[in-house]
């Protein structure tokens, strides 16, 4: 029986790459592949899941397949493996984003980067999960190539509402709503900027509510300071990590989810505000236009006046608001599961020859 076993720098559960990861070894098991998780790091929560790299032994009929998304000690462990390999590409951002608020986070990015150029001479075949995604394997000299979206159950996105939460969330004036890391590359000053002139033009009493937790201490320090420097203290909610319940009732209160950021190589909590019946308004920029595709309103550019603008058009007309939340979940059925299972599954057995 061949083996693929798969190497994943960090492991966490409620991650996009963790999740994918645990999809991707399903598929190869339901195939007869061995498949075991290969870690540099793991929460407590998947430890039981997973080995650590350095235990790995050579085995006949043993492929590995990389899930590259930062820089890794395990990438350039990979370089001197005998095992032929396979790259799953989820990308990685710029250094230049990053490298202004955390120095040491910038010189890891640039090392995954130059890693997974390093990597292209014994890939055998990558998988990108995005054509963004692909078009940058292949910049770096990468020759076989394919794009399979991230392998994505959407009922995971359904979550019991936390009643006490959503009591809380609930207001009368308009809600935006982000969810990501709080980090440079997703914006959220930009979107601190669009907000606050939508506060000034159309609506005094909205709320901006900006969950995830933060991957730049010195970044959500910066934000704090600018919203009180616009004086946006009540309005703008910094809420850090939330619990499954929680989440579910910040997209049940939300009257659209707006993103202003910079760099996303898929971009899964777009999916997710479709799943909940929110409107999606986001800047057209990497692989942003490619996933949300028809779902949403794309801008191309992000003037502070024409998000406000945008937001205030979909939030006023029920009519538009309406086709937009059926549009979302039109989109949302074109990442279907099993489809997208059947693919990985069929390019992996094509490049390890079964």
């Amino acid at each position: 029986m061949p083996a693929v076993h798969q190497l994943v720098p960090s492991f966490a559960p409620r991650d996009a790459v963790g999740n994918h990861t645990l999809q991707v070894q399903g598929v190869l098991r339901e195939l007869g592949v061995r498949s075991e998780i290969y870690v540099a790091d793991a929460r407590r929560e998947v430890a039981s899941l997973c080995h650590r790299y350095d235990e790995l032994t050579t085995e006949p009929d043993t492929w590995l397949l990389y899930q590259a998304s930062t820089g890794s000690p395990m990438a350039d462990w990979l370089l001197g493996r005998p095992e032929p390999l396979l790259v799953n590409y989820h990308n990685i951002t710029p250094a230049a984003l990053f490298a202004p608020w955390e120095p040491h986070v910038g010189v890891e990015l640039e090392a995954g980067r130059r890693q997974l150029k390093a990597l292209a001479a014994p890939t055998r075949f990558a998988i990108a999960d995005s054509t963004f995604n692909e078009e940058e394997l292949l910049a770096l000299g990468y020759e076989a190539t394919a794009v399979v979206p991230i392998l994505l159950d959407t009922k995971t996105f359904e979550k019991t509402v936390d009643e006490r939460a959503l009591a809380r969330l609930r207001h009368t004036g308009t809600v935006w709503l982000f969810v990501g890391r709080v980090a440079p590359n997703k914006a959220q000053h930009d979107l601190i900027k669009a907000f606050s002139v939508y506060r000034r033009v159309y609506d005094p009493d909205a709320r901006l509510r900006l969950v995830g937790g933060s991957s730049s201490h010195a970044y959500w320090t910066a934000l704090v300071d600018y919203v009180s420097a616009l004086e946006l203290e009540p309005y703008v909610e910094l809420c850090g990590d939330v619990p499954d319940g929680v989440l579910a009732a910040h997209y049940r209160a939300a009257d659209v989810y707006v993103s202003a950021s910079d760099h996303e190589g898929f971009g899964v909590p777009l999916l997710e505000a479709m799943h909940h019946r929110v409107p999606v308004i986001a800047y057209a920029t990497t692989a942003v236009p490619e996933t949300v595709g028809y779902g949403g309103v794309l801008l191309p550019d992000k003037d502070p006046a024409t998000m406000a603008a945008a937001v205030h058009r979909v939030v006023s007309d029920p009519a538009l608001r309406s086709s937009l939340v059926a549009a979302g979940e039109r989109r949302l059925a074109d990442f279907d599961l099993a489809t997208n299972r059947k693919r990985f599954g069929d390019l992996v057995l094509g490049a390890i020859g079964r």
